[in-house]
């Protein structure tokens, strides 16, 4: 199988700042679009992950950093936080079985911590709250998106960080650019997405 085209490591100009975007398949989705449309403004990287949950983070996040000089870290957690496993690991089916991968007073302590460590570099940070979970998505409840999100504003608000609300954005388009009883979004659908990322980085880079 080919390797992602997101996970392409572009052509960086030195002259320019540097954007690093930080998430799971959603963003993988948007990060070429995103890509494109700074080009010329900004070196747009990512991980060559999907960044999963907030646990990887915890793991993961040095690695992610390097030793780069970054300008802005548009970043988000929660679709792999919330959804339900089972006791493998693997996806459960909810309600009738598993529980939520990382429960959510966890993954507020979890985003604090991570915040904590992107403060050190120095970049503007962006927190981009989850996109909605619809009727019938594998592993995952409708609503637990809100809840979720509502616990990740109050670390935002603590650490006074700019908001992506990719929620809110997404919601309002949702049947026209999220694929059916999916989390996931049609290509259409995260150049949609990565035209809204682009807006926010550019408020604040």
């Amino acid at each position: 199988m080919p390797e992602n085209p997101a996970f392409a490591l572009p052509d960086i100009d030195p002259a320019l700042p540097n954007v690093l975007l930080i998430g799971d398949s959603i963003s993988i989705g948007y990060t070429l679009p995103v890509r494109a449309q700074l080009t010329g403004r900004a070196n747009v990287l990512r991980p060559l992950i999907n960044c999963g949950a907030t646990i990887r983070a915890l793991e993961l996040l040095d690695e992610w950093l390097g030793d780069q000089d970054w300008a802005v870290i548009h970043f988000n957690f929660g679709l792999h936080d919330l959804k339900y496993v089972d006791d493998a690991g693997q996806m459960a089916d909810p309600p009738k079985s598993g529980r939520q991968f990382v429960p959510i007073d966890e993954y507020e302590s979890n985003l604090n911590q991570i915040v904590v460590r992107l403060q050190q570099t120095g970049a503007r940070l962006i927190w981009c709250n989850t996109t909605p979970v619809p009727d019938g998505a594998s592993g995952r409840i409708k609503g637990d998106a809100d809840r979720y999100n509502e616990a990740a504003s109050r670390v935002a608000t603590k650490h006074g960080l700019a908001l992506d609300n990719l929620y809110s954005f997404a919601l309002e388009r949702l049947d026209s650019i999220q694929q059916p009883a999916n989390v996931h979004f049609t290509d259409d659908g995260s150049v949609a997405l990565g035209t809204q990322v682009v807006t926010t980085i550019l408020e604040v880079l």
